[in-house]
């Protein structure tokens, strides 16, 4: 009985040994994600250099041929040494330009500024427009904003007033003029008191009233 036990202990220790690594079938086994992505760093890609050239969606030219590398790429030639492209001369961007395209070998203005600002506010081209009440003003094509500033006339009274909405001042009684302190009316003689009689100087009517003493009228005695 102990003999055979003995015997079973060894076959045990021995079994083992005699299973090598060329018993493993490795077909029976799925490789993993790692083996697999390896296997494909392995593949081999044509070498188009000195043969012809690839633009940027992969399309192949031959040596001679004239293509366009990129949608915003100048037109090229195919040599050995690689693509050689047209460098031309651009013409320049309008200063107000305010949209570029850059989809062609030049940039290229699509649209161009049609309105004037002026004090924070937009106008179109032609457009007429009163920033203020003495100022008349337009958008001129060039996007610039020509003003014109009311030239007033020198009012015929001394005491002229602004309307609203209105630029140059106004004089609501008719022309007049100073008489001293007094304004009296011109066009006609004034009795400013009992012993002057005072008129305004026809057309300067800034200046002070022409005055004449007359006899003056004493008071009755009471």
């Amino acid at each position: 009985m102990a003999l055979h036990i003995r015997e079973a202990w060894i076959l045990l220790f021995v079994l083992p040994g005699l299973v090598t690594p060329a018993a493993i079938n490795h077909e029976d086994y799925p490789a993993d994600e790692g083996d697999q992505a390896s296997s494909n760093d392995n593949l081999i890609f044509d070498d188009y250099r000195g043969k012809g050239c690839v633009d940027d969606s992969g399309f192949v030219y031959k040596l001679g041929e004239r293509f366009f590398p990129g949608h915003s790429n100048c037109p090229c030639v195919c040599t050995e040494d690689g693509p050689v492209c047209d460098q031309p001369e651009c013409p320049k961007i309008h200063p107000k330009c305010t949209k570029v395209e850059h989809n062609g070998c030049c940039p290229e203005c699509k649209e161009v500024k049609n309105f004037c600002e002026y004090h924070g506010k937009n106008y179109k081209i032609l457009e007429e427009f009163k920033p203020s009440p003495c100022e008349w003003c337009r958008c001129e094509p060039s996007n610039e904003v020509h003003c014109v500033v009311a030239d007033c006339a020198v009012p015929e009274c001394v005491n002229p007033v602004y309307e609203p909405e209105q630029c140059c001042p106004v004089c609501k009684n008719g022309p007049n003029c100073f008489a001293g302190t007094t304004i009296i009316p011109a066009g006609i003689e004034v009795k400013v008191d009992d012993c002057n009689i005072c008129h305004c100087h026809n057309g300067d009517w800034w200046k002070p009233a022409q005055c004449s003493k007359r006899e003056c009228q004493g008071k009755q005695a009471l």
